[in-house]
């Protein structure tokens, strides 16, 4: 099956109805270790008209290593960008959907700085749940698109941005904890990291809240 190549097509006519899009997707929501990440990317109508970096796709069919290059030619071509984080406490604390909101919303805050005004934004979610307006709710217009991070670059963009900064925080715990192999399975629950958690119990790091030990392998 060929692999779809996203498109700025439904970006350039949602900016004929709103001055700026903030497009959004999540990496870790299903990891059993680690912050979940939301990624953004601020795209206007002159970032429409550039473009679609080279090699970007959803960060699940840019190969691992080419996700780091990927991620760079994103960042240059969104006049702004940035990921949001909700650690492990806080998924404990208030559930992960509820810690998806908030680390969207730490995104959206970091993208639009000074520069930008989200009350005018249209929000592309990837997906169909919408966790933004539970944390914001009612002031921001937000969209939930099913299959957005494969169709559309703005949120492909965001995706990268996301799986690149996510799996290096993993990688770089990974020393302090070795025995979970994070560097390979990055939170996720591989055979190794189940394993390790059995023999070796729950770091910090570990969302508590979850019934881990016996989750499925997912990889």
């Amino acid at each position: 099956m060929p692999v779809v190549e996203p498109s700025l097509t439904l970006e350039r006519r949602l900016l004929r109805e709103h001055p700026i899009l903030i497009c959004l997707d999540e990496v870790g929501r299903g990891a059993l270790a680690g912050p979940v990440a939301v990624g953004a990317t601020v795209v206007d109508a002159a970032a429409a008209r550039r473009r679609v970096p080279q090699g970007l796709r959803d960060s699940k069919l840019v190969p691992q290593k080419r996700r780091p290059e990927v991620a760079e030619r994103a960042q240059a071509w969104a006049p702004a960008s940035a990921v949001g984080w909700a650690e492990s406490t806080e998924i404990d604390e208030v559930g992960i959907m509820r810690a998806l909101g908030l680390a969207a919303s730490r995104a959206i805050i970091a993208a639009c700085a000074d520069a930008y005004d989200a009350s005018a934004a249209l929000v592309i979610l990837d997906g169909n749940h919408d966790y933004v307006s539970a944390v914001h709710p009612g002031r921001l217009a937000v969209r939930s698109i099913i299959k957005a991070d494969r169709d559309c670059a703005s949120v492909a963009a965001a995706s990268v941005l996301a799986k690149v900064a996510r799996d290096a925080l993993m990688v770089d715990l990974s020393p302090a904890y070795p025995a979970y192999q994070w560097e390979r399975n990055k939170g996720y629950a591989s055979l190794e990291h189940r394993d390790a958690i059995r023999a070796c119990g729950l770091t910090p790091h570990h969302r508590s809240s979850w019934a881990i030990a016996d989750a499925p392998t997912l990889f």
